[in-house]
């Protein structure tokens, strides 16, 4: 096959990946995330929380019954590209792949349609415009892989979004207190209970984009950082002592769990971001070949 039948084959293939996984984690959540539900409904001892936990659960089953949304807002698609230095696509036609997967999802399912300009409000087509889909790109050496990350981010898990740049003199102390303002303060408003994903270091840019990675993980994940996986398991549970409970009503779970991503720093900097996940964590991932093979997998 020659190498231009090989690239419009590949991006042909990424661009039906795209359409799938952004409608299959839109119906269909990890197991993780059922599994962190059920036991979140199970430890509740809130009349309000545990009815609020138990709709949350019928709903999701609902949607499996029905091959349904779990949640109406479609979000906006945002894709995690790794991508392997032998890889035979350039990115320039990979990211036009998710562009028109977005859009042929949109259309075929149909999905509602978010996107809109930011100052007209406009609608700017089938949750695609200027800069939309959002790819976040990584570069692998040694491999000709491609994988391919959907977490679909409705407006709940985003609105609730936070970045301080605290003073390092603070320390721990000072990233701990940040985080739990930012919970408490965001109250039932991001659909609790969800994930809170914590960015710590780099630059203000770059720490919200650590706190969207936190999100992505699978839950209960640990960070191999033994202090930030520390710092994670002393999240959780302080977070779970505010007592704001499902939706906002009450009760023993306020946070599913709390993942903290990191990077190293200036020593003058010590910038803090916070991405508030809603109960509905959506992602897919699918792995394609150099050659186009494709393998779905579910919790990654």
């Amino acid at each position: 096959m020659a190498a231009t039948d090989v690239s419009n084959h590949l991006q042909d293939t990424i661009l039906e990946v795209a359409a799938h996984l952004y409608v299959w984690a839109l119906k269909d959540i990890p197991q993780d995330l059922r599994d962190a539900l059920v036991a979140a409904r199970d430890r509740e001892t809130s009349v309000p929380g545990r009815r609020v936990l138990e709709t949350i659960v019928r709903n999701v089953q609902v949607a499996d019954d029905e091959k349904n949304l779990v949640c109406q807002d479609t979000g906006i698609a945002v894709f995690y590209c790794r991508v392997g230095e032998g890889f035979p696509l350039h990115p320039a036609r990979i990211y036009q792949a998710l562009y028109d997967g977005t859009e042929r999802a949109t259309i075929e399912h149909p999905l509602r349609s978010n996107t809109v300009h930011t100052l007209t409000r406009e609608n700017t087509g089938q949750n695609a415009g200027y800069r939309v889909p959002i790819v976040h790109w990584d570069f692998v050496t040694g491999w000709d892989g491609l994988d391919v990350k959907c977490v679909p981010k409705g407006s709940g898990s985003e609105n609730m979004s936070f970045l301080k740049m605290c003073v390092p003199a603070d320390g721990v102390r000072g990233i701990k207190k940040f985080v739990l303002d930012s919970i408490v303060g965001a109250g039932g408003k991001p659909c609790p209970p969800g994930i809170v994903g914590v960015g710590i270091g780099g630059s203000a840019d770059y720490a919200m984009h650590l706190a969207k990675e936190a999100i992505a993980r699978p839950i209960g994940t640990r960070n191999p950082d033994p202090e930030v996986a520390k710092l994670e398991e002393e999240l959780f549970g302080l977070l779970n002592e505010t007592g704001i409970g499902p939706m906002g009503l009450g009760g023993d779970v306020t946070v599913l769990q709390c993942h903290v991503e990191h990077a190293d720093t200036h020593m003058t900097l010590n910038p803090v971001a916070v991405n508030y996940q809603c109960w509905a964590a959506r992602r897919a991932t699918a792995h394609v070949s150099a050659g186009g093979d494709v393998r779905y997998d579910r919790e990654a």
